[in-house]
């Protein structure tokens, strides 16, 4: 039995579940029988397998990409995925010919795996904790899941790759350009739709902010007809999904993305941790909450999903 499993089978016990609730009501003393859920190298206790549940239904509800991407648990696993990734095509053959063996053809990529950590700070009023009818662990969920949930869309769009998921707008590991253009216009969009190969639009989707969907809904073709189709907002009946962390048409920006997101990979590292932080906000008569949560993220198909880009102004 690995250590993983045996985590689990420790944090899914009654026991371990009230002394952990215990300690987040400020219960010092519960840390004492809560010492195999808790992580060396953070200090922070695994949640009771329970809870830890309900906060991974309630980040996918938080969170766009944990929707329209794939989400794994490497949990166990080393820092390599291999994903699937073939171009191979089946073809006829005739009664007693060769089966055709093609070279070259690689039916995996390997990608490495970081873990990097993602960590949120929440403070609660005393008098809150203390009252027996406060559910301190929805409370707690809800707050943890939209917090981590906003800045894992943020990452997954804008990261960097340095100590954060590699977002889909970056340069190297993101999404591929379809075009580089001045200013947003109809026959742009079209471009960028077909840019993307028929086995990506199959379950393509679209990704822009507000400002761009404003833009979009008021393109028309030379005809009079409008790009946008305001019954099931769709363009070229693909779903349009507007997120805030996708940038405003702008110099050098990347506003619209299109492309089957599901070959963006959020990769869970290890499950969330917290702690109380009882000293810090005493004199508010306070009590703060430490989590992190340990994950990646990656495009494994770049050609999946693409953008198009503002030209840079210069000068």
């Amino acid at each position: 039995m690995n250590t993983y499993t045996e985590r689990l089978l420790y944090t899914g016990s009654p026991e371990y579940d009230k002394h952990f609730w215990n300690a987040m009501r400020g219960k010092d003393s519960s840390y004492d029988e809560l010492s195999k859920g808790r992580s060396t190298g953070t200090g922070l206790y695994a949640m009771p397998n329970s809870s830890d549940n309900k906060y991974m239904a309630a980040l996918e509800k938080a969170s766009l990409f944990r929707n329209i991407g794939t989400v794994i648990k490497a949990y166990g696993s080393g820092y390599r995925i291999f994903a699937k990734d073939s171009n191979d095509l089946a073809e006829w053959v005739a009664e007693n010919e060769a089966i055709p063996i093609y070279e070259g053809i690689e039916d995996f990529t390997i990608n490495t795996v970081d873990s990097w950590k993602l960590a949120a700070l929440v403070k609660m009023d005393e008098a809150f904790i203390h009252d027996a009818s406060f559910d301190i662990e929805n409370y707690l969920i809800k707050r943890f899941a939209k917090n981590f949930g906003r800045a894992e869309d943020n990452a997954f769009i804008n990261g960097n790759g340095t100590e954060m998921p590699t977002g889909i707008l970056n340069a190297t590991g993101g999404a591929e350009v379809a075009a580089t253009i001045d200013e947003i216009i109809y026959d742009d969009v079209i471009g960028l739709y077909f840019s993307v190969k028929p086995e990506y639009r199959k379950n393509a989707v679209w990704l822009m902010n507000d400002v761009t969907a404003l833009t979009l809904r008021t393109l028309k073709d030379s005809a009079g007809n409008y790009l946008w189709r305001d019954s099931d907002d769709t363009i070229l009946g693909k779903k349009v999904i507007m997120t805030e962390f996708m940038p405003d048409a702008e110099s050098g920006s990347k506003p619209i993305a299109f492309g089957d997101f599901s070959y963006y990979w959020v990769i869970g590292r290890r499950p969330i941790g917290v702690r109380t932080l009882t000293e810090k906000f005493a004199a508010l008569d306070q009590l703060g909450y430490l989590a992190y949560e340990f994950l990646d993220g990656k495009l494994i198909r770049p050609e999946s999903v693409k953008v198009i880009q503002i030209s840079e102004i210069i000068g």
